[in-house]
């Protein structure tokens, strides 16, 4: 007889959730969400195989709980599992990337069935929403696992077992040192980039033609500000000590960097400037990681009618999925008049392959 896997909250991660865990054959997938046209959609594309009327009936029938909500109602979700009624052993998890109160809210569970282990799948997208999920959005991704102290390896391996279609690389840490270490390479990033937005939209009172010219290199490194505002808003607040120490460090950094300029220690900068390459050219490839990765493709075409169609001919015909295109207006530093952009590295190379037999100059940039 398959076990049984709720998954509450079926969004983008949810919903990616199931479907690589259903996809083993291995496990029944129950599916609860606050909203019905949610789970209608689930139902008609098979994406669980029930859905529940409420999270406390779902609770009973399960052998796993997969709480996949923003961080406060996941919080919300740990509480409620107290007033619930259990009879067996049941493995809770849950995907948020802040673990702290998570864990402290787990912490606080008194049932003696429930077996609470922390998770945070690190992949996402640029798109939200179960009609974006994904049955490979995780494939190759750190799985982060952060179980409580009574968590046997046994059921811990258990889990691993149920979450195995997902295809991730797991890997156990202390809750503490996870936020510490998703705060430098995801949380405050976002921060910076809003913050870097709103720096470029001031500007433009000043002049009016900031929104044309960073429609090449700024549009890249404050993409992840188009994330949604009341995800972050939660995540920056359960994680917002963390965020002022980053603050604090950032605002040491920008004074030293100013410092600098006004001295005029070109030599300086210089050093400041080569280590950082140095430091990010030693990242290795890009992989997966809690930040969405963009694989993109620069494409030289010809100003010309019916150019820019022959390209998405070309890809559509090898059954290629474009995430998205934009026609690049300033190029400074990149050949290319189209930025494609593709789900993962296979398209990507696939579809310079493509272009380039077909004589189209092209480039891709680390």
């Amino acid at each position: 007889m398959k076990k049984t896997v709720v998954i509450a909250g079926l969004g983008l991660i949810g919903g990616s959730l199931a479907l690589s865990i259903k996809q083993t054959g291995q496990y029944y997938i129950v599916g609860y969400d606050v909203n019905n046209s949610t789970l209608d959609y689930c139902l008609k594309n098979e994406i669980i195989d029930k859905a529940a009327g409420s999270f406390a009936g779902a609770v009973k029938e399960a052998d796993y709980v997969i709480l996949a909500a923003p961080v406060s109602k996941t919080i919300e979700l740990i509480e409620q599992l107290n007033g619930i009624e259990v009879n067996k052993p049941i493995t809770v998890t849950d995907v948020s990337s802040v673990k702290q109160p998570i864990m402290e809210a787990a912490g606080r569970l008194d049932a003696d069935f429930i077996h609470f282990i922390g998770g945070h799948p690190m992949a996402g997208s640029h798109k939200k929403g179960i009609e974006a999920a994904k049955e490979h959005l995780f494939e190759n991704a750190i799985y982060v696992l952060t179980p409580m102290r009574n968590c046997s390896t046994g059921i811990v391996e258990d889990l691993k077992e149920v979450l195995r279609g997902t295809k991730s690389k797991f890997m156990i840490l202390d809750p503490a040192a996870h936020d510490e270490m998703t705060s430098v390479i995801s949380h405050f990033p976002h921060l910076i980039a809003s913050s870097l937005v709103h720096q470029a939209k001031s500007w433009q009172k000043t002049h009016a033609f900031i929104p044309k010219l960073a429609a090449g290199g700024f549009r890249d490194i404050t993409r992840i500000a188009s994330s949604n505002p009341e995800m972050w808003q939660d995540i920056f607040f359960h994680n917002k000590k963390g965020m002022a120490r980053l603050l604090d460090d950032w605002i040491t950094e920008m004074s030293t960097l100013k410092s600098l300029l006004e001295t005029g220690d070109k030599a300086s900068m210089f050093q400041y400037l080569e280590q950082a390459k140095e430091y990010r050219d030693g990242l290795g490839p890009k992989s997966k990681g809690a930040i969405p990765s963009f694989y993109d493709l620069y494409v030289d075409i010809r100003d010309q009618p019916g150019a820019l169609l022959k390209v998405i001919e070309l890809l559509a015909g090898e059954q290629i999925s474009i995430n998205n295109i934009e026609i690049l207006e300033i190029r400074e530093g990149i050949t290319g008049a189209l930025r494609v952009s593709f789900q993962d590295k296979q398209a990507q190379q696939a579809s310079e392959r493509i272009l380039f037999r077909n004589g189209y100059e092209t480039t891709i940039q680390e």
